[in-house]
């Protein structure tokens, strides 16, 4: 059963403000185990971007933690910070073919005057060398092998000519010039990633090297998404006059598989209450998260909000955000619940700016693939007074042109590659003015 701290009273808070209401006056009957109450008049107060964040990422549970082959490592949070346990590559080696030599042996050494050295051998890849150089010799190795002890430097292969026993050297080296020291590329105790590192192709090479086969990291979210609306039909089906088909349960669940979370659909919710309320509370059972899509408005209609505050508490009813300012941000048995405008262009706006940030904080990570590129605009864009404002963008000959349209027209997103941010008191944006594209 829903603790409730308060007794009597239930709150709900948005932007700052406090609703109360009666617990005893406004009860339900109770689904399974949970109490429900009656549903309270929707109320509207509109916070910023950042209070929205801010309000998810307070709310988020890390989900606890699993062990893995690196293999299947890809874009998932490191949950122990990785430390090196040796010198990384371990021994002295070259990095250009050439001759190993004692730097000194080459101070003098030109086109015109070349220095003489004895060859005494080569390097073998993958062996230990045990033989050491004297002054006047050297010893011929390719890239990665093993440096011989008394050697210093490499003299690359095209500035040498070999004659018999005898190697010419045309160029000076310098000491540790054509060489990667023993721990050059990591030194043993070394931090190399941090706990809530998001990992990528690149860095699993890198555990690789350093002989971390298995690591442990944070599991992914599992997050619930529940479609409403009365005109929604599956997206296989052909609507008739009048009827959409579902889209957002498609959108959101591969926006989430991008950020390294698991989706799970409950279908389609007629706007009906109690069926809204019931799916609800199971997916808070089953979920870390839980998306409802379509539902919000301004007014009575919020079924969205009346099932969440019904059940849970709700922190912020409207987001200053256009297209996507009825976002609802609250909670459900501790389970974080954001309520979505029905339109794909809101939904996806909302998931960029907001929802992003609630999964990688279930992950404990900070945003990091967060891909962003300053560009300049092509045209001017004059900007709404008074509030600030994301618009959509097409980036085309290292240039931004705004992408307009109505929210409801999936046409914008298509043709858009990122959006802009224009501060409240901005006047907006001049061409050539430089500006961050936040892409998609």
């Amino acid at each position: 059963m829903m603790n409730n701290s308060l007794g009597n009273i239930t709150s709900i808070r948005a932007g700052g403000t406090e609703q109360v209401q009666s617990h005893k006056e406004n009860m339900r009957e109770p689904i399974g185990d949970e109490e429900i109450r009656d549903e309270p008049e929707p109320y509207f107060d509109v916070v910023t971007i950042d209070e929205a964040v801010k309000t998810v990422r307070s709310m988020a549970k890390q989900t606890g933690t699993e062990t893995i082959m690196i293999d299947e490592a890809d874009g998932r949070v490191l949950a122990e910070s990785i430390i090196t346990t040796e010198d990384i590559p371990g021994f002295d080696r070259s990095w250009k073919d050439g001759y190993a030599v004692l730097a000194s042996d080459t101070y003098d050494a030109s086109e015109s005057n070349p220095a003489i050295l004895s060859l005494i051998g080569s390097i073998n890849m993958g062996k230990t060398e045990l033989v050491k150089i004297q002054p006047g010799e050297c010893m011929y190795i390719p890239t990665g092998g093993q440096m011989p002890g008394g050697a210093d430097a490499v003299v690359m292969i095209e500035y040498a000519n070999q004659t018999g026993t005898k190697v010419l050297i045309r160029q000076p080296v310098t000491v540790r010039e054509n060489v990667i020291a023993k721990d050059e590329d990591f030194r043993e105790g070394t931090v190399i990633y941090p706990a809530g590192f998001t990992l990528r192709p690149q860095d699993i090479g890198v555990l690789a090297a350093i002989g971390r086969t298995r690591i442990s990291v944070m599991k992914n979210p599992k997050i619930g998404i529940i479609s409403t609306g009365v005109e929604l039909v599956p997206a296989e089906a052909i609507p008739r006059i009048g009827e959409v088909r579902e889209v957002n349960s498609h959108l959101i669940s591969v926006f989430l598989r991008r950020q390294g979370a698991i989706s799970v659909r409950y279908g389609i919710i007629r706007d009906n209450m109690d069926e809204l309320v019931r799916t609800i509370i199971t997916a808070s059972r089953e979920c870390d998260a839980i998306i409802v899509s379509g539902g919000s408005s301004k007014d009575r209609n919020d079924v969205t909000f009346r099932a969440i505050a019904s059940v849970g508490e709700v922190f912020v009813h409207g987001i200053s955000i256009a297209p996507g300012k009825p976002t609802i941000i609250g909670k459900c048995r501790d389970v974080p619940v954001i309520g979505l405008p029905g339109h794909p262009v809101s939904t996806f706006m909302v998931l960029t700016l907001v929802a992003v940030h609630l999964i990688q904080a279930m992950k404990g990570a900070p945003c990091q693939h967060i891909y962003k590129k300053t560009i300049k605009m092509a045209t001017d864009l004059k900007s709404e007074g008074g509030r600030e404002q994301y618009i959509r963008v097409k980036i085309d000959n290292d240039t931004a042109t705004p992408v307009l349209g109505k929210s409801g027209l999936l046409n914008t997103l298509l043709h858009s590659d990122g959006i802009i941010h224009i501060p409240s008191g901005k006047e907006g944006l001049e061409k050539g003015e430089e500006t961050e594209v936040r892409l998609w």
